[in-house]
């Protein structure tokens, strides 16, 4: 009896050992980077796929859609409406990611509609998005083999309750970037918004400007579905 009892721990430990090694071995297979380190996020992400200098191809679950994620971020599925999905017409998500600075922090977020639009009413969408989010900024345009997008960036920031959107680039350099991604072949559109909150968040307008045509541009509606 006495040599059942000391040989049950040791089995306990050597199955704790062995699902340990396990799961080691598991998390080992995937990249060494935020995105990853979220077991959500990763559920979208190619760990195979490295798909240009810090981003991942992302796979939407609508099976409609596949655009690139950058690393730092992770999406977030605290609340149920932080990732939203309707079949395979519509999906709404949002990731972050969120960088300690001095003795705050600063937050980037990314906000991603999915859903289908009818062509022929594409400007007033266009002119309805940018109205609500930059005060009617005429948004910059261009084209992909695939795609039209339609984007724009600005400055912005609370005084109270109030908003105030800054359209010169050269008095503050945007913190908030807007873009209207639509299929040519089809009615699935892409509503794309970036912003960031803190102090020095963004501090090289060019290279940020690179980054979110990057993402725009990588957008890939799925074909015959």
């Amino acid at each position: 009896m006495k040599k059942r009892t000391k040989t049950l721990p040791a089995i306990i430990t050597g199955v704790a050992i062995l699902i340990g090694g396990i799961w080691m071995i598991n998390e080992s297979r995937y990249p060494n980077v935020p995105a990853f380190d979220d077991h959500f996020t990763r559920k979208f992400l190619n760990k195979d796929k490295k798909v240009g200098d810090g981003f991942y191809e992302f796979k939407s679950k609508t099976g409609q859609y596949t655009m690139w994620f950058p690393e730092e971020y992770q999406v977030l599925h605290k609340y149920r409406e932080d990732y939203t999905r309707n079949g395979e017409s519509y999906e709404i998500w949002s990731a972050a990611y969120i960088k300690p600075y001095e003795n705050d922090q600063q937050t980037y977020a990314i906000n991603v509609k999915f859903s289908e639009n009818d062509t022929k009413s594409e400007l007033i969408y266009v002119e309805s998005l940018f109205k609500e989010q930059l005060g009617s900024k005429k948004p910059k345009q261009l084209e992909t083999s695939n795609t039209r997008i339609y984007y724009n960036s600005a400055y912005t920031y609370f005084r109270g309750t109030n908003q105030h959107i800054v359209h010169d680039s050269k008095e503050n350099p945007p913190n908030l970037y807007v873009a209207y991604v639509a299929d040519k072949s089809s009615d699935k559109v892409i509503k794309l918004i970036y912003d960031s909150v803190g102090e020095n968040t963004e501090t090289n307008q060019m290279d940020r400007k690179k980054w979110f045509l990057k993402m725009l541009k990588n957008i890939h509606f799925n074909e015959g579905k």
